[in-house]
């Protein structure tokens, strides 16, 4: 059985694929296994020249990376390589940064000496989505690797040469056998994939109904699962921010990814008293980004990643309008190839599918709040809790409502995204466990309590 590899730009088919059986993925499962019987006696340090190594891989891979991103997903190629460059900086990161994060702590009971240790589990499955083809795989790869873990990649088959070139990176950074197993399998044998006995953890990124699947998976098989689910983040704008700068922004903030992002502005909750000078100012904004062909430096925003995509957003753009939404740019979808046009839509309400789904495209809905009180109630109004953003001149007011907002990363101007020296991740319906930082290489290690006594 073969899989296409498919331009959303261009409709062309870039491969086609031939994808493993589930005894050749189970294969590589067990293959992941014996490599970490080795893996986790490396020293941390040495673990981290691996890290280094591959960082210096992705740099110099990093335009043929980024083309293989705009001809399987449609991602621009500026973004593309800002994604790889991103993906170095995390290896580096880990590399430099696991030692500390990963040393034994100290701690006070009733004995002679007590501390905690931090111990790698074994094989992490990663099943992992598109929209972000390397960033996905590295996110959760390089701190269960840092952390002693080996792990296997099932990628999304919508990225099958993105995925066989993130495999074909760890090969050339040298890791050893084993250590970065990669599958492409159909969607059944990831049932076989988290119940295999060679499987320790799993990391899932994508939609909420998947995430609820293979959280009962993992459970069936007792397995510690970290998830990274759907956002409908909201992006607040108080009455005493820099209305020019917070616009700008939150174009930038709405079309990451031509809004292919779960870390990405989907709400828009502005001070009635600037609501319509934003609203003016903000549809400029988005009515300047360039659209087109994502191999072009200059473009802005691509293609989204199949039909299926573009379809779901004019559905949803659709409904808004018929309950009474008003269009102020966008609103359409383009051809040839799956675009969108970068949308805003003015009274936005709760009964909306573009306020209380999430919305994975280029489209803005506003709504006006009375006072801050308001805003914040609107924004923690959402079954997800992923991320916000507050835009404000007072940074005390800022850290106020920041700390009042009911999710699991929040910006004070800035725009939403991650840092791999910073935890993410989710609450409510948007996720289970932390990504990156120290609290995201801690996931998928035992947190071992020794307790010494007197003989």
């Amino acid at each position: 059985m073969k899989i296409q590899s498919i331009n959303p730009y261009t409709n062309a088919v870039n491969a086609e694929i031939e994808i493993q059986s589930s005894t050749q993925a189970l294969d590589t499962c067990k293959s992941a296994y014996q490599a970490f019987a080795e893996w986790k006696k490396t020293d941390v340090n040495q673990r981290g020249e691996y890290l280094t190594r591959l960082a210096a891989v992705l740099r110099q891979n990093k335009d043929e990376y980024a083309r293989l991103a705009c001809i399987e997903m449609g991602k621009p190629v500026t973004q593309g390589k800002a994604e790889v460059e991103k993906c170095a900086w995390t290896a580096e990161t880990y590399a430099k940064n696991a030692p500390a994060w990963l040393e034994d702590e100290p701690a006070e009971a009733d004995g002679l000496k007590h501390y905690v240790r931090y111990e790698p589990l074994g094989v992490v499955l990663g099943v992992m989505p598109w929209n972000f083809p390397f960033w996905q795989a590295i996110r959760y790869a390089v701190p269960a690797m840092a952390a002693g873990n080996t792990t296997v990649l099932r990628h999304s088959n919508a990225v099958p040469l993105c995925a066989q070139a993130m495999g074909n990176a760890f090969k050339l950074a040298g890791f050893p056998n084993g250590a970065f197993g990669l599958v492409i399998s159909d969607h059944d044998t990831v049932a076989q994939l988290i119940a295999s006995p060679s499987v320790a953890a799993v990391s899932f990124t994508g939609s909420e109904n998947a995430g609820k699947h293979v959280a009962k998976l993992a459970a069936g098989s007792l397995k510690k699962c970290v998830l990274e689910l759907g956002g409908s983040d909201a992006f607040i704008v108080l009455e005493d921010a820099d209305v020019a700068k917070a616009a700008k922004a939150a174009a930038q903030a709405r079309t990451i990814n031509s809004g292919q992002s779960c870390m990405c502005a989907k709400r828009f909750i502005v001070s009635e008293k600037i609501y319509e000078d934003f609203a003016n100012q903000f549809t400029a904004a988005m009515q300047a980004l360039v659209v087109g062909d994502p191999l072009d430096g200059k473009t802005q925003v691509g293609p989204l990643a199949n039909a299926k995509q573009r379809d779901e957003i004019e559905s949803q753009t659709s409904d808004a309008v018929q309950k009474g939404g008003r269009v102020l740019c966008g609103g359409k979808r383009t051809e040839p190839g799956f675009f969108y046009e970068p949308t805003v839509l003015s009274g936005a309400t709760g009964s909306m599918r573009v306020w209380t789904e999430e919305v994975f495209g280029p489209v803005a809905p506003l709504y006006p709040a009375r006072y801050t009180e308001q805003a914040v109630q609107v924004a923690n109004n959402s079954e997800f809790g992923l991320d916000a953003s507050v835009w404000t001149e007072s940074i005390e007011t800022g850290e106020d409502v920041a700390r009042q907002l009911e999710c699991g990363v929040v910006f004070v101007n800035g725009v939403p995204n991650s840092d791999p020296r910073m935890p993410c991740g989710g609450i409510k319906k948007s996720g289970i466990g932390r990504e990156l930082g120290k609290y995201g290489l801690r996931e998928f290690c035992n947190v071992k309590a020794i307790n010494v006594y007197n003989p």
